[in-house]
């Protein structure tokens, strides 16, 4: 009976194997037909990103360690990589929409840094998740937009401008604003420094942002060629945190995930459909009112993550993290596609007339 099981038992795993890899190759070979592709090219990435997840919760036993190296040492200096990146994409002029439109910039800002921490730390109270991994829903909530936002604003016709300032004005806020919302919504899931998350903030975020836009200011000739390999850095430093993390939560993921994703949705959800409606109820026009809604929707998955680390919690606080920037993408392209296909009716509706 016992060589029986031993036998059933590598079966099992053999074939786990085997499904393993065929996942995770199909994933990878979708994405790379999906890159050739003129309309569903901006979804490749997300595609790539679920091959990379795919790999780390059927094998994560290599994404943990090298050797003696364990991989979570990577998340801080590769999300710093990609602050530098946004840094050397951002100039001054980025910050003009603040003087320009100074309403829809504001709007943007109450809407971030007050929606996204509410509905999270209520959707955290309702689904009775363990503590450590309902901060990391909170975590998000408190982090500001990403880069993400910025593209989807591109592709939908959104107000790009408006964007680009929001993401920069938010993130040089995020300092301030992520540690107090933390210590007075987190506070109850698990012990909060506001100091030590602050400096962690300023060490991640502010100063590689800064370090990119004096580069993008005083080496204007390179900056052409440090703009073209950057996004594919950051693209490969994102999928290579999410891989870090999903393996390093992936027993509490096979637990909760189930849980943890339907609460991910309607924390992204939400933040597109109530920040498109405040900004429509504040009397914005309709590309504001879109830009808003990825504002508010998108979050930085990547500076959750790391300040999830920072606090030693990344198994637990940086699975929501983990889980919501795949998601999020999805979500977002689906969401620019479908509002650009709109604009494109509208131009051709005027034409007509």
């Amino acid at each position: 009976m016992g060589l029986i099981a031993g036998f059933s038992c590598l079966a099992f795993n053999a074939n786990l194997v085997f499904a393993g890899l065929l996942i995770t190759v199909a994933l990878l070979l979708l994405a790379l037909g999906l890159q050739q592709t003129k309309h569903l090219s901006s979804i490749s990435f997300t595609v790539f990103i679920f091959a990379a997840v795919s790999a780390a919760m059927f094998f994560p036993q290599h994404f943990t360690h090298i050797g003696d190296f364990n991989l979570k040492q990577l998340i801080v200096p590769l999300l710093m990589i990609i602050m530098f990146g946004m840094g050397c994409s951002m100039s001054w002029r980025d910050f003009s929409e603040v003087v320009k439109a100074p309403k829809a910039v504001f709007i943007g800002l109450i809407c971030q840094f007050s929606l996204m921490p509410i509905i999270g730390v209520s959707l955290a109270l309702l689904s009775d998740l363990p503590p450590e991994i309902a901060a990391g829903i909170v975590l998000v909530g408190c982090s500001p937009s990403g880069l993400a936002s910025n593209v989807m604003a591109f592709i939908s016709g959104a107000n790009l401008a408006l964007s680009l300032t929001l993401t920069a004005v938010a993130t040089l806020l995020a300092p301030l604003m992520t540690p107090l919302l933390m210590d007075l919504l987190a506070d109850q899931f698990v012990a909060i420094d506001p100091i030590a998350m602050l400096l962690s903030i300023m060490k991640m975020v502010i100063l590689p942002i800064i370090a990119g836009v004096l580069v993008n200011h005083f080496f204007k000739s390179n900056i052409k060629l440090i703009n073209k390999v950057m996004p594919f850095v950051s693209m490969a430093g994102i999928a290579l945190i999410i891989t870090v993390i999903t393996a390093a939560g992936r027993d509490a993921l096979l637990t909760i995930g189930a849980t943890l994703v339907v609460v991910v949705i309607i924390h992204n959800v939400s933040g597109y459909l109530l920040g498109y409606g405040l900004a429509k109820v504040a009397g914005l026009d309709e590309k504001s009112a879109r830009t808003i809604s990825f504002e508010v929707g998108m979050q930085n998955s990547g500076l959750a993550s790391g300040l999830a680390l920072t606090m030693d919690k990344v198994a637990t606080m940086g699975l929501a993290p983990a889980v919501f920037g795949p998601f999020m993408n999805i979500s977002g392209s689906g969401l620019a596609a479908w509002w650009r296909k709109s604009n494109e009716r509208t131009d051709q509706s005027s034409v007509k007339q």
